[in-house]
């Protein structure tokens, strides 16, 4: 498994809030332990872990934001803090993934120690940003473009393209911007008509 993969947890947890909607999914342990998917670690978690699980949800957040500025310097400094402040350690594992021969696929895994569940989760999703970033760079941590959803995402498009967090946003958008222009046209071309009726009235006066 790519360590990138666990990046997907600091998504999961940013997305848990839509500050511009006012709406927050993260109001009870059992939305915290939602976030962890099928993982154990979830049955750690406890009612102090929503307030601290919100607590790292706005440094995620603050993370994405800078790199949608395009401050990269900012997005890493406040997530080697988050490292700094939750470490994990890399280990090696496969006994429960095995090729058709039955031997270990081994492959790199995220082993936390930690003493709550939050410190567990942040952990995990900082260090999977952290890979996510190094390997990919920095400008592939978004927000998305469609007005009042700002919901963050990580582009892998090959061409770095992506401005959306869904197809549904994407679709959304690429509708407002239609029916933008269309008004645009619209309103443009009564004013165009008058224009035309006027240079031809000028034109003809003109020649007489």
């Amino acid at each position: 498994m790519e360590l990138a993969y666990y990046s997907d947890y600091a998504v999961r947890l940013v997305n848990s809030e839509e500050p511009v909607r006012g709406k927050d999914s993260l109001t009870s342990v059992e939305a915290v332990r939602g976030l962890f998917g099928n993982q154990s670690a979830a049955r750690r978690a406890t009612d102090a872990d929503v307030t601290r699980f919100r607590s790292v949800r706005a440094r995620l957040r603050a993370v994405f934001e800078a790199a949608d500025q395009g401050d990269e310097t900012l997005a890493v400094d406040l997530l080697n803090s988050l490292l700094l402040e939750f470490p994990v350690s890399p280990q090696i594992s496969g006994h429960d993934h095995r090729d058709e021969d039955g031997r270990p696929l081994w492959h790199m895994h995220l082993a936390d120690h930690p003493s709550n569940a939050t410190a567990g989760y942040a952990a995990i999703a900082a260090m999977g940003l952290a890979f996510h970033l190094t390997e990919y760079g920095v400008d592939r941590l978004g927000l998305c473009e469609a007005a009042p959803c700002r919901n963050a995402y990580l582009d892998t498009s090959t061409n770095r393209s992506r401005r959306y967090c869904s197809d549904r946003c994407a679709t959304r958008a690429n509708v407002a911007a239609y029916r933008a222009r269309k008004r645009l046209e619209a309103d443009r071309s009564p004013s165009t008509g008058r224009t035309a009726v006027s240079t031809q009235r000028t034109s003809a006066s003109g020649e007489r």
